[in-house]
C-alpha cells in the first residue's frame, strides 16, 4: 500500500509496504526497450511512422555517402593487404548509423569519434584526398602528419577531434567538451557535442565516469553507441546481462532511445531530436543505434573464427541499410539501375585517383616527429631527442642503405635533420 505523504529525506521515492524487486526500465517484466524504425526491411514506411522532411536533393546526398563508405573500404581493405598501409577498420553494415547521424547533426557540432566514424568528416567535406593522407600518412596529413595509425582522423576546421586508440576515452571528454560549449555564450543555444562509441566500449569504467559526469554537470551531448554485435570477438549476448545499452540512461537521469541503426530515416529522426533536446534542455540524450558489424574488426581479425560465414552473408541479403533505402527511393521516383550502375562507378574512379596520389606523395618531413608534442617552448627533453636523432642520421643516414632507402621516402630527404 502506497502512502502518499512520507518520502525519504533525499528522494521522492514512495514508501510502500510490499516487498517488490524490479529489473527492468519498462514497468513491465521480460519486456524490453522497443526500438524506434521508419522503414521496413524492404524501405516501405511502417504505419504511424513520421517521415522526415527531405527532399530528393538531401536524398541523393544521403545515399552517395552512404555508398561512398563501402567504396572506400574496399580499396583501403585491399590496401593494406598489399602492404602500403598498416592498418584499416571499415565500416560494412554500418552506413546508415553513421551518415543518418553527421547528416542530423549541424557541421560545427564537436564529434568525437572512435573509428568508424570517417562517414562524418566526408559528410562535412572532409575530402577523399585527407583520407587517403591520413591513411598513408604522407606530407599532406592534416590530421596528424603522418604520427598516427591509418583511420585516426582529425580536422579543427570540420569540428572532428582527433581519434585515440585507448577505448571509450572520448566518453568523458565529450560531456568536457559539451559542458565547453554551454559555458560559451556564443555556442551555448546552437551547439553540441556528439559521441560515438561502440557497445563494447560501454564495459569500460569511462562509459560510467562520461555519463555520470554528463548527467551531474550537465552537459549537452548526444552520446550514440553503436550496437552492432560485436566488441572485436566477444558478442553483445557475451558483454552484459541487460537490456543493451539504452538501459543504463535513465540509470544516469539521461534520457534514452533505441534505433534501428538500419534505417536511416529513423536514425535521422532519432539524431535530431536527441539534439534539439540536448540544446533545449542543456542535458545529455543516449541513443542506441541497433546494427550489424558486416565487416571484421579490423584488418587484425578474422571475424570468421568466432562466427559462421553463413551469418554474415544472411545480414548482408536480408538487412542491407544501404539497399533498405534505395528501396524507398525508388518508391519515390528518385533512383533508378542507370543512376545506380553511374554513381557505383563514379565512387570507385575517384577514390582510385584519390589512392594514387596519396601513394606517390612524400612522407612528411622527419623532423615533423618531434613538433606540436607539447604547447608553448618546447621541453629540453624534446630537445634532447631531435639533436639525438640527428646526430644518428649524419652519421648513418648516407652511408647505412637500410637508413639511405627509408630517408628518401620522407619529405626533403631528412635534409631539415642533417643540415
Amino acid at each position: 500500500m502506497t502512502r502518499n505523504v512520507e518520502h525519504l529525506p533525499t528522494s521522492r521515492s514512495p514508501i510502500v509496504s510490499k516487498l517488490d524487486f524490479f529489473n527492468t526500465v519498462t514497468g513491465k517484466p521480460g519486456e524490453q526497450i522497443p526500438t524506434y524504425r521508419v522503414l521496413d526491411g524492404g524501405g516501405k514506411p511502417i504505419d504511424g511512422a513520421e517521415i522526415p522532411e527531405i527532399d530528393e536533393t538531401f536524398a541523393r546526398r544521403l545515399y552517395e555517402k552512404m555508398q561512398l563508405l563501402p567504396a572506400l573500404d574496399n580499396i583501403l581493405y585491399n590496401v593494406q593487404r598489399q602492404g602500403k598501409i598498416s592498418f584499416y577498420m571499415t565500416a560494412y553494415g554500418e552506413e546508415a548509423t553513421i551518415i543518418g547521424s553527421a547528416a542530423a547533426l549541424e557541421d560545427d557540432d564537436e564529434v568525437l569519434g572512435q573509428y568508424r566514424e570517417v562517414g562524418v568528416l566526408l559528410w562535412r567535406g572532409f575530402t577523399l584526398d585527407n583520407v587517403m593522407a591520413q591513411c598513408f600518412g604522407n606530407e599532406e596529413d592534416t590530421s596528424g602528419k603522418g604520427r598516427q595509425m591509418p583511420v585516426h582522423f582529425g580536422s579543427p576546421e570540420h569540428h572532428f577531434h582527433t581519434i585515440s586508440s585507448p577505448l571509450a576515452t572520448q566518453i568523458p571528454q565529450a560531456a568536457g567538451v559539451a559542458y565547453s560549449l554551454r559555458r560559451t555564450p556564443s555556442r551555448r543555444s546552437r551547439s553540441v557535442a556528439a559521441c560515438y562509441f561502440g557497445e563494447g566500449a560501454a564495459s569500460e569504467g569511462d562509459f560510467h565516469a562520461g555519463m555520470l559526469l554528463a548527467s551531474t554537470i550537465p552537459s549537452p551531448v548526444v552520446y550514440i553507441a553503436r550496437n552492432n554485435g560485436f566488441a572485436i570477438s566477444t558478442p553483445s549476448t557475451e558483454q552484459f546481462y541487460g537490456d543493451g545499452i539504452a538501459s543504463r540512461g535513465p540509470g544516469y537521469g539521461i534520457a534514452t532511445i533505441r534505433v534501428d541503426g538500419n534505417d536511416v530515416l529513423a536514425v535521422l529522426n532519432a539524431i535530431r531530436e536527441a539534439r534539439r533536446r540536448c540544446l533545449e534542455q542543456g542535458r545529455a540524450v543516449l541513443v542506441e543505434a541497433m546494427t550489424y558489424r558486416v565487416g571484421h574488426h579490423s584488418t587484425s581479425d578474422d571475424s570468421f573464427a568466432y562466427r559462421a560465414r553463413t551469418e554474415v552473408e544472411d545480414r548482408k541479403r536480408i538487412d542491407n541499410p544501404i539497399v533498405r533505402f534505395r528501396h524507398y527511393m525508388e518508391s519515390r521516383g528518385w533512383w533508378n539501375a542507370e543512376a545506380e550502375t553511374e554513381l557505383k562507378a563514379r565512387l570507385k574512379a575517384d577514390v582510385m585517383k584519390a589512392f594514387k596520389r596519396a601513394d606517390s606523395l612524400k612522407r612528411c618531413q622527419v623532423g615533423e616527429l618531434f613538433n606540436d608534442v607539447y604547447g608553448g617552448e618546447e621541453p629540453w627533453n624534446i630537445k634532447e631527442q631531435r639533436e639525438e636523432l640527428s646526430r644518428l642520421l649524419k652519421k648513418y643516414g648516407k652511408d647505412w642503405e637500410p637508413w639511405r632507402t627509408e630517408l628518401a621516402k620522407f619529405k626533403n630527404g631528412g635534409q631539415d635533420l642533417l643540415g
